[in-house]
């Protein structure tokens, strides 16, 4: 079957951020063609600068962009962990809870289906699972494109789900905090996703590890003043005391294993 050249730069694309770099034959095993045809479709994106030439092989150039979501629930797992027992102690019993996909909210996923009889609205999967026939909890999925990259739902058709509930705490990720811009994040499906749960709940919860501190993401998900609660496991530095303390968020800061 003739796969057109989109289709071709998406999976040459999948297959470098997920290993960071990658060499032309083994593209070409992955896609069961020549090493011509694999250099055929490479030179576009190595002209667009998406990828990098090495000898004999390729690389991710923008270092901005996030890796897989199987990838990312490796990183940092044990502050992940421990960020996700103290955003668990803001929740009772009972409540609607909002969860966008991440990696950090899908560890705090796992530790809140401990709790009982909540509502939980998420576009995850992996979230998801959690929840079902445990515990009385009620999972209300969004649909829409199922994006294989964040393991998720994306798009208009999630985005009017999740604008149909009230939430008593929202729960989102990000993918780097900025002392001038606030919360960004590296996709802008995800953002609108974020920024959707965080207009209908009454609590608003960030989880975000110590690397998210000074990371570079090119889409602002919301100022520090949208934000409740900051639950991490980072030390403040001096540029963000002044926005963290002027908004009034909560600051939860836990020590990592």
């Amino acid at each position: 079957m003739r796969m057109y050249p989109s289709r071709w730069h998406a999976a040459i694309l999948a297959t470098v951020q997920e290993e960071g770099r990658c060499t032309i034959s083994r593209l070409a095993e992955r896609r069961r063609v020549s090493d011509e045809t694999i250099r055929r479709h490479v030179r576009p994106l190595v002209a667009e600068g998406v990828l990098t030439r090495e000898h004999g092989a390729v690389a991710a150039r923008d270092l901005h962009i996030e890796p897989p979501f199987s990838r990312r629930m490796k990183v940092a797992a044990a502050a992940k962990r421990t960020i996700a027992r103290a955003a668990t102690a803001l929740v009772r019993d009972g409540q609607t809870v909002m969860i966008d996909t991440g990696s950090t909210t899908a560890y705090v996923a796992a530790e809140l289906c401990a709790l009982r009889d909540l509502s939980v609205v998420t576009n995850s999967i992996e979230i998801a699972r959690h929840f079902v026939g445990r515990h009385g909890h009620r999972v209300f999925m969004a649909g829409g494109e199922l994006r294989a990259d964040i393991a998720a739902a994306a798009g208009p058709e999630a985005l009017g789900f999740l604008q149909k509930f009230r939430a008593d705490v929202a729960i989102i990720s990000i993918g780097a905090l900025h002392p001038q811009h606030g919360f960004m994040d590296f996709d802008l499906g995800e953002a609108h996703i974020a920024q959707t749960m965080l207009a209908q709940a009454e609590t608003r919860i960030v989880v975000a590890d110590a690397r998210k501190f000074g990371g570079r993401a090119a889409i602002r998900v919301c100022g520090f003043e949208q934000i409740q609660h900051l639950v991490t496991d980072a030390e403040i530095d001096a540029p963000y005391r002044t926005p963290l303390q002027d908004s009034g968020i909560k600051l939860t800061v836990v020590k990592s294993p």
